[in-house]
């Protein structure tokens, strides 16, 4: 607002000249700009799956509302029992799954098995079923021709959209086309995060990306056991809501993601674990590149480049919809200017590398044109101060003459004010002329006592339009000219700037494509180079990959986790390529290392799956598949089964679905019940796959059931392998060296773990006596001097009693006393 006052002299007393301002609501203080660069928002993405199955093939795609993108496989070989859609859907654990209505026996009792899964609330997904022909070929050709994608250039004829897109959608792959064509139609009958917008608001699709078929199968269990990922509740009460953080896990120790894509993609490979080699040598070719020392320098200025890539699908998908914030665009700016410096340094570093080759080439002068867009047309301060998009002098001549008018608006208005003065009332002290924006100029004079009704403020030659803060504003002659002179300064320069702003944005749309790429390659560099300083700072080794190895061979291998928990840690090796030793039984006292062993092989295994480098000096990896376990019960209420089926449950997974390619860890498994019938479900899982041959997985199992060996349960040849944790006595003392060898245990030592525990040594040693007495067939007898020690109590409270009885009492009959006190005790005393 404008102002300027008069005193009851008559004589205008206002600001000075140089003071004189039209006083529009403060703005806040101009902040600096580089700490205008708000939080990222964190929306909750939903996932929306589509899939068909047909003749033995699935045809599977979904849209991630986290970065607006529609990801799809082509169509895939699938068992009956749909464990390829299963593990897809434990991976990305969609929000709805939508298919045909009109589905053959096997996928119907897959969703009905899956709509009956309590135990996966409140994350349980809802089945869509839409009429087949929404899933027809050739109308869903025609949905994905001719949607409204902001990847392709307006400029595009007809025909160049459809080899571009082409180009990116397999249509060779028939279900993979319906389930895509079905997908869109789901979305466009939701209206999918545009719920609330205008009907001709589409919905924004920021690209199509294939995802990987090539998967290891690992399940939830293995993840868990394994602790490749662990949360934990958050420490902070600020944080309450979101409620969990990464505790000491594997993904926990890796993570050193400068960018929270990185975080993310590297969340995706772990639950990603991939058999294509080529992939898998890629990645391992730029780690070992920034492992040298020459490069340690160029992998910490990456990294510093990293930290300014951001959220740029949300910012997209914001300027899709026209809800683009101020802070999009510094934070837009500063990737790309990011983005430049990692393009100009991958353009120095070898391109026989094909992420370096990848970033040089594809990040091309579009993001030089964003940026000097951006650069040139956004005002940046301005913006912040004013919390809204402004645009920089000299880039439309119109908006410059308007904002000079606007600016000298005060010291006009203080002549204005100064001439309404002179034709008020002379008990009027001052006024002031006002521009509010919508409204428009306004005469103000401060409310006399004499006003007191509503009939009290009429004035003549002046329009009254409203009272506040006790002050009356007024429409003149003069602020009606005003109004059809000047305008809406304020609102003309706002939708100019929009517009400019709009125009920008479809240039930055117009190479979202470039933008998406840019993300993808950056985040893959993120999570290399984290992968890169984790391998330099715990000595981890490059891993070998041999088609033809079906299994592992590991020298001097590490458990990642423990060994940075322990203050010493004894590497083992582990070999279970080739016909022998397919099934190792590892026998040893508790404590002595044997799970950590098992745990050691799947996390090497698994590190070596996901393109890492691993914790062993050598380790050459074979052609696995998946990985099961049975190491620990993960036991749950809401699963309403007791431990021993859970237990039960792991092992299943593993006999019905172990290949020769498969690796399985079996941990003490049969204990949760009576140990003659675990030892034979043990023996008989065991010979179960013994009699596969050279079919038979590749199986560690560590067992304290030494009766397996001793009574020859299983069957001999090369297939088994006998190992035990090394140690030696000492005196009642047993040492433990955590080493690995051939051999059987002699003992499980319970006693001396007992011990360690804090048990008394009285219990220890009956518990030992008893143990000896069973293993040579002697009966089980009393202890001799707990049992006078029971007798001696027993005739005490026996003399006490009838210490206590009154002979005189004429009640007393010692008949029922003998009958109920003594004879009973004499059994238990004699």
């Amino acid at each position: 607002m404008a102002s300027v006052g008069a005193t009851p002299g008559r004589t205008p007393q206002g600001p000075g000249p140089r003071e004189a301002s039209a006083s529009f609501p403060s703005p806040a203080p101009v902040p600096d700009p580089r700490e205008a660069e708000e939080e990222e928002e964190e929306e909750p993405a939903e996932i929306h799956l589509c899939v068909l199955w047909n003749s033995g093939y699935l045809g599977i795609a979904y849209y991630d509302t986290s970065d607006s993108t529609i990801y799809f496989m082509p169509d895939a070989p699938d068992h009956e029992s749909l464990k390829l859609l299963q593990r897809v859907l434990d991976e990305i654990d969609p929000q709805s799954v939508v298919t045909s209505a009109k589905q053959d026996e096997n996928m119907t009792r897959f969703l009905g098995k899956l709509a009956s899964q309590e135990h996966r609330e409140p994350k349980r997904p809802e089945i869509i079923l839409l009429p087949s022909v929404d899933f027809g070929l050739e109308i869903s050709k025609q949905r994905l021709l001719s949607g409204n994608y902001s990847f392709i250039p307006d400029s595009m004829t007809a025909t160049e959209k459809i080899l571009f897109l082409s180009s990116i959608i397999p249509f060779d792959c028939l279900l993979t086309v319906r389930a895509l064509g079905g997908l869109l139609k789901f979305m466009g009958r939701r209206r999918i995060g545009v719920e609330l917008e205008d009907y001709n608001v589409s919905i924004p699709i920021l690209g199509f990306k294939k995802f990987a078929t090539h998967l290891v199968s690992i399940d939830q269990d293995t993840y868990s056991v394994l602790q490749i990922f662990k949360s934990e509740p958050h420490p902070s009460v600020y944080k309450v809501a979101s409620g969990l953080k990464e505790g000491l896990s594997l993904f926990g120790i890796l993570n050193r993601c400068r960018c929270k894509w990185g975080e993310k993609l590297l969340r995706l490979w772990f639950t990603r674990p991939t058999q294509d080699l080529e992939e898998l040598n890629s990645r391992l070719d730029v780690i070992q590149f920034f492992l040298l020392p020459q490069n340690l320098d160029m992998a910490q200025m990456l990294h510093r480049l990293l930290g300014h890539i951001k959220n740029v699908p949300l910012i997209l998908k914001r300027m899709k919809l026209s809800h683009t914030k101020v802070s999009d665009w510094q934070v837009l700016y500063k990737t790309v200017y990011s983005a430049l410096g990692l393009r100009d340094a991958c353009r120095s570093l070898p391109q026989s590398i094909q992420l370096f080759r990848d970033i040089a080439q594809e990040f091309s002068d579009d993001l030089h044109h964003i940026a000097s867009l951006i650069g040139k047309v956004v005002d940046f301060e301005g913006s912040l101060a004013e919390n809204r998009f402004t645009v920089l002098p000299s880039i439309d001549p119109e908006i410059d003459a308007k904002k000079r008018r606007l600016t000298g608006l005060p010291s006009f208005l203080t002549e204005v004010a100064r001439k309404e003065l002179e034709n008020l009332d002379p008990r009027i002290p001052s006024c002031s002329v006002i521009y509010i924006p919508l409204i428009g100029f306004l005469l103000c004079i401060p409310r006399l006592p004499s006003m007191v009704d509503t009939s009290d403020f009429e004035i003549e030659g002046l329009d009254f339009m409203f009272l506040s803060e006790e002050k009356l504003h007024y429409r003149s002659a003069r602020t009606k000219e005003l109004d059809a002179l000047l305008g809406d300064l304020h609102c003309d320069i706002r939708d100019q700037e929009t517009l400019l702003m709009y125009q920008l944005q479809c240039q930055v749309l117009a190479r979202a494509a470039v933008l998406t790429r840019v993300l993808d390659l950056a985040s893959r560099l993120d999570v290399l180079l984290a992968l890169a300083s984790a391998a330099r700072d715990y000595g981890y080794s490059r891993p070998r990959y041999s088609p033809r190895l079906l299994g592992v061979r590991i020298q001097n291998g590490r458990h990642p986790l423990m060994e940075l928990c322990a203050r010493t840690f004894v590497p083992n090796s582990a070999e279970c390529g080739g016909y022998k030793g397919r099934v190792k039984v590892i026998t040893g006292p508790n404590s002595s290392g044997k799970s950590i062993y098992l745990k050691q092989v799947g996390l090497i295994t698994f590190m070596a799956l996901v393109g890492s480098f691993v914790p062993a000096e050598e380790a050459e990896i074979g052609a696995v598949d998946a990985i099961f376990t049975r190491i620990h019960s993960c036991e749950s209420i809401s699963l309403g089964l007791s431990t021993f089926m859970i237990d039960l449950n792991q092992v299943a997974k593993a006999v019905n679905n172990a290949t020769e390619r498969s690796l399985v860890l079996i941990d003490e498994f049969g204990k949760g019940t009576n140990t003659v019938d675990g030892l034979a479900l043990l023996a008989a899982v065991i010979r179960h796959w013994l009699a596969l041959g050279p079919t038979c997985p590749h199986i560690f199992v560590a067992t304290n059931f030494l009766s397996l060996i001793q009574l020859q349960l299983l069957p001999q040849g090369p297939l088994v392998q006998y190992l035990t944790m090394e140690t030696c006595e000492d005196g009642n003392d047993l040492v433990f060296f955590y080493q690995v060898c051939e051999g059987v245990a002699n003992a499980s030592h319970a006693s001396h773990t007992a011990a360690q525990a804090g048990l008394p040594e009285k219990l220890i040693a009956r518990g030992k006596e008893v143990s000896d007495l069973i293993c040579s067939g002697e009966p089980i007898k009393p202890v001799k001097e707990l049992l006078k020690e029971k007798q001696m109590e027993n005739c005490q409270m026996l003399v006490d009693k009838f210490l206590k009885l009154d002979l005189e009492d004429p009640s007393l009959d010692l008949d029922i006393f003998m009958s109920r006190e003594v004879l009973p005790a004499a059994a238990t005393i004699l």
